[in-house]
């Protein structure tokens, strides 16, 4: 029996640049999506941050060039979203986190205790803007800005997806 496995892996390929592709539409507005433990899943654009409360920060870049990033804050995200916050973050519920990926599947991870202002007066935000004006390709359309820690490493550019889970052992 002959198999035609050139079309299988065309096929498979094609199937596989579609997917990303759905999840960012190029001719619709990008949008991020909150998921996982939350009571609202939520699908994220600029006009729904625009509406939320706005946080700011001037911070330095990679190569200490100064920039002003505008956006929202996580834990106001995640309120919005109904994850565990405040008074209920406790017991197992201290054994979630946030894992935040990129359009390149980049991901970085936050504790839930470390966003929650009832723990730490740590900011983290979701920027859209840097210096007044929308994100650069590349970088935005949305991107994750944790001023004060010494490395930006978990400042990924290109967010797509914001996911609350537990650690399993």
């Amino acid at each position: 029996m002959i198999r035609n496995y050139g079309v299988s892996l065309c096929l498979l390929l094609l199937l596989a640049a579609i997917a990303p592709a759905r999840a960012q539409s190029p001719g619709g507005p990008a949008t991020v999506s909150v998921q996982g433990e939350v009571q609202h899943p939520l699908m994220l654009g600029a006009a729904d941050l625009a509406k939320m409360k706005r946080v700011e920060a001037a911070v330095k870049d990679r190569t200490g060039e100064a920039h002003t990033y505008s956006g929202v804050s996580l834990l106001d995200i995640l309120a919005k979203a109904g994850a565990t916050m405040g008074k209920d973050l406790r017991g197992e519920n201290m054994t979630k986190y946030l894992l935040v990926k990129s359009g390149d599947g980049y991901g970085v991870v936050f504790s839930l205790a470390e966003l929650d202002s009832t723990f730490s007066d740590k900011l983290v935000f979701l920027a859209d803007q840097m210096d007044g004006k929308p994100l650069p390709p590349g970088k935005g359309p949305f991107r994750i800005i944790a001023p004060g820690e010494k490395k930006p490493a978990r400042w990924i550019w290109e967010v797509r997806t914001i996911t609350v889970a537990f650690a399993k052992e």
